[in-house]
């Protein structure tokens, strides 16, 4: 199964002004653990995470001024579509983070999370027939 089979194509995105809150509220409202962070200024795309706003509030910095574009890794791990699913598990594990960012191009064309590939490994069971 490849990378394009279990990416999440609908891509939360957000600028580096953003806060730290207002990045958190849209990642909670959209239920993903990351957003792609696009900033021209700064050399174009970054990733976001779950982890990262965890880690601002754990140090006592204030999500209502710390600014995305201070927490948003730019030394990004790239998947292309065409990936198995185990080329990005591997890249995942090697690099200690759960998002890929998929190009396609040049393009965001998605983003594969560890639970995107865990879905399509282990599959939900089928609910058993009510009688």
């Amino acid at each position: 199964m490849l990378v394009r089979d279990a990416m999440s194509t609908v891509i939360l995105t957000v600028g580096p002004a953003h806060t730290l809150r207002q990045a958190a509220a849209l990642m909670s409202a959209r239920r993903v653990g990351a957003a792609v962070v696009l900033d021209p200024d700064a050399g174009g795309i970054g990733i976001v995470t779950e982890r990262d706003i965890l880690n601002s509030v754990g140090l006592g910095q204030n999500p209502d001024t710390e600014r995305t574009h201070a927490h948003t890794t730019t030394d990004v791990v790239f998947a292309a579509p065409t990936w198995t699913l185990e080329q990005a598990a591997r890249a995942m594990a090697h690099g200690g983070f759960r998002h890929l960012v998929v190009l396609d191009r040049g393009e965001v064309a998605g983003i594969v999370s560890v639970r995107d590939i865990i879905r399509c490994w282990a599959p939900a069971p089928e609910p058993a027939p009510a009688f």
